[in-house]
């Protein structure tokens, strides 16, 4: 056993620790913050930082896809708090198109299960879908694991990271999942705020209120920026965008199409308002362009849908009616949860560079 002093650089934050290292690997140093809830740990993948920046490597590289033409972060950009830079659908290979809007990557450690429909159980196992996609980068894992064996620049690292001479598919997930693992948004100004380093101005202080008031915005219980500051409750959600009556007309069923429990047709990922004022077009399906018209639907366009969230208590008054200086109010509050920090760290940027 010996020990080495290690820095580790986390999002805005320098953490000085004394580790000890096994197999010449640098366990990655998650930081504590503020706000946050306590961060799950991965049994089965513990990041390291080799681990971390071998997997960097892998999210920036075009050789997963079929035609060697895009990479993961051709659809997740950093200065998008990696979504997809205002598109509604993203391109894959052949001029192929998703059928849903891209999602921002940060805290990823939270989720429980993951893509707006939660198809994937794990960071590891939502890393394995997009390759292997028609509409993505559709390149059998078969053929990519014989494209990174080829690679002396890959299998040196893979033995160093996983002990390996033979790189699968599992362990490209891995090092992908760890990489991803440390995409922590955390020095938001509203963090600041929590952190006593800043202060919110008075338009911003009554967005914050009509967010969190039920009698007014009623944002909190899929939202939350007051309990936590995570921004999601990282459950599952109806919130009444479907102007429909029936569950089979439902265009996409989003969970209930995973699970085919009709209690679930409709039912989409809450996603975090962290970043979001760099992450739209917003919904699953990014049908609105902007914040204005994100507040304007649930301000005056809800639909009492089937499945409607039991939480959205203002549907059968078509919305929480919010007057125009309240809408904008929240629309500054939102613009608080940009961390400029995070879009521009470049230890989450693109390596060959």
């Amino acid at each position: 056993m010996r020990f080495l002093t290690v820095l580790v650089v986390c999002t805005c934050y320098c953490l000085l620790a004394i580790v000890d290292v096994h197999n010449d690997l640098t366990p990655f140093i998650f930081t504590e913050n503020k706000g946050f809830l306590p961060m799950p740990e991965s049994e089965t993948n513990p990041v390291s930082v080799e681990g971390a920046e071998l997997g960097r490597y892998l999210f920036y590289d075009p050789i997963l896809s079929a035609d060697s033409t895009i990479s993961c972060s051709s659809c997740h950009r950093q200065e998008y708090a990696f979504s997809d830079g205002g598109k509604r659908f993203s391109n894959g290979v052949n001029g192929t198109t998703t059928a849903r809007n891209a999602p921002a990557l940060f805290n990823l450690a939270w989720n429980k299960r993951l893509f707006w429909d939660g198809e994937a159980g794990s960071i590891e196992e939502q890393v394995l879908f997009p390759v292997r996609d028609h509409a993505e980068m559709n390149l059998s894992w078969t053929d990519a694991e014989r494209r990174l064996n080829r690679s002396e620049f890959y299998k040196k690292r893979f033995l160093e990271v996983f002990g390996i001479r033979y790189i699968d598919s599992l362990s490209i997930a891995k090092a992908i999942g760890q990489f991803e693992r440390t995409l922590i948004s955390a020095n938001s100004k509203l963090d600041q705020v929590a952190r006593l380093e800043n202060k919110l101005n008075e338009q911003e202080i009554r967005g914050m209120v009509v967010m969190n008031y039920q009698d007014l915005g009623d944002c909190l219980h899929c939202h939350v920026t007051e309990a936590h500051l995570m921004g999601t409750n990282y459950k599952f959600s109806n919130n009444g965008i479907e102007n429909i009556t029936r569950l089979e007309d439902y265009p996409d069923k989003g969970l209930g199409g995973i699970t085919g429990n009709p209690k679930e047709m409709g039912l989409f990922k809450i996603p975090s308002l962290r970043n979001v004022a760099v992450t739209g077009p917003y919904m699953h399906d990014g049908r609105f362009g902007t914040l204005g018209q994100v507040i304007g639907f649930y301000s005056d366009s809800l639909h009492p849908s089937p499945n409607i969230d039991p939480k959205m208590t203002k549907v059968h008054e078509g919305g929480a009616h919010l007057s125009p200086g309240d809408q904008e109010a929240v629309i500054k509050f939102l613009h608080c949860l940009t961390d400029s920090a995070f879009i521009t760290n470049p230890a989450f940027g693109n390596p060959f560079k």
